[in-house]
């Protein structure tokens, strides 16, 4: 029989010692998660920074989606698109590029080009809407694709977005993976994911804040208490009504400007001397942005369309290169280079740009081929396809 011959003072003391070291290990512990947490955030920011350009693509491409809608459908369109975007990456995009990365990394290339050859045809339609509207309609009643009211329409557009995302999204977790090869599996799992989600929000919030300028631009325009009202986010009755407010010097993207304007109360309170020094500055900037709203959601539109069909370019250009046909890669570089030689204090813009006009053309000339060939073969294969499965499952 073993005598405990240790004192409740002793036992005290061991017990101490035992919960400090407990303590000290939940301490390392906490050290490491936080160091590795820092890691995948350094990490996420860096290899989201190697896709800004696509980012920026991204941006410039979706806003046009959602012009000729009713104001009131413009911010749901945007979210719709946005959950969307992050089904994209996070349930489609995330686990698969892992999953080729390990299982079959030689399919990653032919797949990215397959989607900027869809790109390119996007881009092309959206050209040939713009030289040749018949011929563009008469193309997507060949294929399907008019819609026959405002609900499929709007459906068509989230859609197509959509679709738009998901190859644009596959080019920035491309990206972002390339930029990982020393790390697990969790860590590349957790900084897709960090760069996925940060991609989606910061692209997303500033289309967002795009298509709902120019209702701010009404509210400050017709605005009489700016200070007060903390121009415009609290509700005290300092606007005048829709009927009695002076329209701004210009026409909305919207049919009419009084369809846009807000329907407010009459002003109860007289305007204070720091509305008074204020109102000129708000209402000016809210005419300018009224004003001047249409005209860049014009240029975003011009600017994305041509981001499909160099960013689609691009991909396909690179991909050829991967498999050994560089020749028009060199083309392309060479003449970017020299390009940049001939202008040194801008070269890298002045190279980035002749490279996206290259791009751009050559994604052009994918764009049309493609055209033809989704009219007559494409589309008619879908279409039996569809017919075949609609009647088996009839049967």
């Amino acid at each position: 029989m073993v005598t405990n011959h240790l004192s409740a003072a002793d036992k005290g003391d061991f017990v101490s010692l035992g919960l400090i070291a407990l303590l000290d290990d939940v301490a390392a512990l906490a050290k490491v998660a936080a160091a590795s947490l820092d890691d995948v955030v350094a990490q996420s920011t860096k290899a989201g920074t190697k896709a800004l350009g696509v980012v920026i693509d991204d941006a410039a491409v979706t806003p046009r989606y959602v012009v000729g809608f009713a104001a009131k459908r413009e911010l749901p369109i945007v979210g719709r698109i946005a959950l969307g975007s992050l089904k994209n990456k996070l349930l489609y995009l995330l686990p698969s590029s892992l999953a080729l990365s390990w299982l079959a990394p030689w399919s990653i290339t032919p797949l990215l080009m397959l989607g900027g050859a869809y790109l390119c045809y996007e881009g092309a339609e959206k050209v040939l809407h713009a030289l040749r509207p018949q011929a563009a309609e008469h193309h997507e009643e060949k294929i399907g694709a008019t819609p026959q009211d405002p609900q499929a329409l709007e459906q068509q557009r989230v859609r197509s977005a959509i679709q738009t995302d998901f190859i644009l999204s596959a080019e920035i977790m491309a990206l972002t993976l390339a930029g990982l090869p020393g790390e697990s599996a969790v860590a590349q799992a957790a900084i897709l994911a960090v760069v996925g989600i940060g991609v989606t929000l910061l692209v997303y919030g500033t289309v967002a804040l795009i298509v709902k300028a120019d209702d701010a631009g009404v509210s400050l325009a017709v605005n009489e208490r700016p200070a007060s009202s903390l121009l415009g986010l609290r509700n005290d009755g300092s606007m005048v009504p829709q009927a009695a407010a002076a329209a701004p010097d210009a026409v909305s993207r919207r049919t009419t400007v009084p369809a846009a304007l807000p329907m407010v109360d009459a002003p109860t309170k007289a305007p204070t001397p720091t509305d008074r020094a204020l109102r000129p500055i708000t209402q000016a900037l809210g005419r300018g942005l009224v004003i001047s709203m249409p005209h860049l959601l014009r240029i975003l539109a011009i600017i994305g369309t041509a981001a499909m069909l160099w960013v689609g370019g691009g991909i396909v250009l690179h991909g050829l290169e991967e498999f050994g046909f560089t020749a028009l890669g060199h083309i392309v570089h060479d003449l970017a280079h020299g390009a940049g030689e001939l202008l040194p204090e801008l070269a890298g813009a002045v190279s980035w740009l002749v490279t996206a006009a290259l791009s751009g053309i050559l994604g052009l000339a994918i764009g049309v081929l493609a055209i033809p060939l989704v009219e007559y073969v494409l589309a008619p294969m879908a279409g039996t396809i569809m017919k075949m499965f609609n009647r088996s499952k009839a049967a």
